[in-house]
């Protein structure tokens, strides 16, 4: 028999190939793109003669503004390392050149991601991209790396974004009217997109396996290859943005929003496992749960609610935690147990765990740094496994998932294990994004109030 892989996608491009491409007029813009607080991909266009001439060898500066603001990208107070105080200079983006690749859905365009660091080459230490590499670096000190893959799910609309947001996110039209959960007959009416974007993601050096329907009208998922944690989480962000790009282009709307009804809601399982230094497995010890993977699952449950602000970023998060709807809301582990927070699926070599508290609205970078360095604090402490959760966890006496942002956010405040994994900085600057949105949302009059209030009371 053949065992020979099939090569996975093309798409990556080096200085010379990317040179080439200019030279011969293929590509002509450059984007330098770093990651916010929320996942999202900001930066700036810039000509491709400009890219190579100049910011590869000088790197380029933008505003500091884009690690202090909401999500509207207006100016809030309370950042340390921005303000109107401090006269919002900015800083360095510096090129990480091994990220620099095609991106087939916009004419004659490749993509590199960016570190940022100050003016003095310090790393600008509350960016995730920053925040990822520290935890990737405290694993390798340990002869480890973490690999990881995200699941990611979207509810497609018939509407253009424009049109969604003038109708005031209302009355859209799914792109599927029933349950499609691994339907091949209600996928087909979506796959011209679907199948665009898996292709556009494979042409930008991303190795998708599979799509499938989910449960809510008009809701799929697209996956992707295991890799390695900052390569996951770089491909993560991009694939979520090029995926609403593409369907803008086609005239349809997806979002990724962790509760857009009361239906299910939009999940991100986040899989994990440790390897050696040598890409061997450190989780199985060849008859079931070796010591790390114990010590490891235990450091994941002892951290789950501490680090649940991080899983769960935004106020709609919250809404997600339902129980039957395949959403966690207690805080246990079980086999193969899609009601329980953390899933322990495979065996031997391909033992992991499977997250399942991240909704679509996570920032993976920020996800995948908890999951390390809850797992690092089980590992160094040998805290011990408890056992497992058999059968409904919705129905045990286990601990509660926090079920709204402001309890999260207090529990994170208060862990002394996310002070010492992250930094007194970080953990400042991520409650005060808490806090803005907290107060945003509690200075808002909703749709429910109105309609409970307006005559009847």
């Amino acid at each position: 028999m053949d065992t020979t892989r099939i090569q996975g996608p093309q798409g990556r491009l080096d200085l010379d190939t990317l040179r080439a491409e200019v030279e011969a007029g293929r590509i002509d813009t450059v984007l330098i793109a770093m990651v916010d607080m929320q996942g999202r991909l900001q930066g700036k266009r810039l000509t491709a003669t400009h890219f190579l001439n100049d910011v590869v060898e000088h790197e380029a500066e933008g505003c500091n503004y884009t690690l202090a603001v909401d999500v509207d990208m207006e100016p809030v107070e309370g950042y340390a390392i921005a303000s109107w105080e401090r006269g919002y200079g900015d800083f360095v983006y510096k090129p990480d050149l091994s990220t620099l690749r095609h991106l087939p859905w916009l004419d004659g365009t490749a993509l590199v991601m960016c570190d940022l660091v100050w003016k003095d080459g310090s790393p600008v230490d509350v960016s995730p991209r920053q925040i990822l590499r520290r935890q990737v670096e405290h694993l390798s000190e340990r002869g480890l790396e973490a690999w990881m893959a995200t699941e990611l799910e979207f509810i497609v609309f018939k509407n253009s974004y424009e049109e969604a947001w003038h109708n005031g996110y209302r009355n859209l039209e799914p792109a599927n009217l029933y349950n499609t959960n691994y339907s091949l007959l209600g996928t087909t009416r979506i796959e011209p997109l679907l199948r665009r974007i898996r292709n556009s993601m494979e042409g930008a050096g991303l190795y998708v396996e599979s799509a499938v329907g989910e449960a809510n009208l008009g809701q799929h998922e697209i996956t992707f290859r295991y890799d390695r944690a900052l390569e996951t989480a770089d491909g993560h962000a991009i694939y979520k943005n090029g995926a609403k790009e593409i369907a803008a282009q086609d005239g349809y709307s997806l979002t990724f929003m962790p509760k857009f009804n009361e239906s299910s809601g939009n999940s991100c399982h986040v899989h994990l496992s440790f390897r050696d230094k040598d890409g061997s497995d450190v989780f199985s010890d060849g008859h079931g749960f070796s010591q790390t993977f114990k010590h490891f699952l235990a450091g994941q449950l002892a951290c789950l609610r501490e680090f649940t602000l991080l899983f769960a970023p935004n106020i709609n998060s919250y809404k997600r935690f339902s129980v039957g709807l395949f959403a966690p809301t207690v805080v246990a582990w079980g086999n193969d147990n899609r009601t329980c927070s953390l899933r322990v699926i495979g065996h031997g070599p391909s033992l992991h765990v499977e997250n399942r508290l991240p909704g679509g609205d996570v920032n993976p970078h920020l996800a995948i740094s908890a999951m390390i360095a809850a797992g690092l604090y089980g590992i160094e402490n040998e805290l011990p496994l408890e056992d497992e959760c058999v059968g409904n966890a919705y129905e045990s006496d286990k601990p509660r998932v926090p079920s709204n942002m402001r309890d999260a956010r207090d529990l994170f405040a208060r862990s002394k294990v996310a002070r010492e994994a992250f930094g007194e900085e970080v953990v400042d600057h991520y409650l005060n994004m808490a806090r803005v949105e907290i107060e945003a949302f509690e200075a808002a009059v909703t749709d429910w109030e109105r309609y409970r209030t307006f005559e009847r009371l």
